[in-house]
């Protein structure tokens, strides 16, 4: 590939939460980066990934893009997914050249990417979206949590951990919570 292609690395976090949106995060490394820093956001720990996505955000351009719990009932997930990958693509303030997706999935009419199954694993500029895009859900359901404290969100960031599941059944579902998904789906058919 061209070393100097403007190419963007993408990937979504959220996909297997109960609650929350689902977010995506487009990113195009400048020169200045420390690529060692750069891995799957899931083998990087909490504290250290919020350290790692501030160096990113510095060098780098990056957008991100959201898709709605509404979105996520009204069309799938996997397509909330797609939806959020593709605003987060289309607000970098620069076009890349060449897109690279973490999975096997894109958005509808792109041009120029490819899909990389365990690409966050594979390649820098994924794996520095996973990051970005990690850290920026994470605080995000930290910050619901605080309104919405019986789900344990702080810790869980929207998956379905035990204490997740018994806040669901001792205090039911919120605006946030993703009504087609199985635990939530079942709470709300009794």
């Amino acid at each position: 590939m061209n070393k100097d292609l403007i190419i963007a690395g993408v990937d979504e976090v959220g996909r297997g939460c109960l609650a929350g949106p689902v977010v995506s995060a487009a990113v195009i490394l400048k020169k200045g980066i420390d690529l060692k820093l750069l891995k799957d956001s899931k083998k990087i720990s909490f504290k250290k990934r919020e350290g790692i996505s501030e160096h990113i955000k510095s060098n780098s351009h990056y957008a991100i893009g959201l898709a709605s719990v509404d979105e996520i009932l009204n069309f799938n997930i996997l397509q909330a997914a797609l939806f959020s990958m593709k605003r987060a693509i289309n607000l970098l303030p620069i076009q890349p050249e060449k897109i690279l997706i973490d999975g096997n999935f894109a958005p509808a009419g792109l041009k120029n990417f490819k899909t990389i199954i365990k690409g966050d694993e594979k390649i820098k500029v994924i794996s520095a979206a996973s990051i970005i895009a990690k850290v920026f859900r994470d605080k995000l359901m930290i910050k619901l949590s605080k309104k919405f404290s019986n789900y344990a969100w702080e810790k869980n960031f929207g998956y379905g951990t035990r204490a997740h599941l018994d806040g669901l059944k001792k205090y039911g579902i919120t605006i946030h919570h993703r009504k087609g998904f199985k635990p939530i789906h079942k709470i709300l058919s009794k």
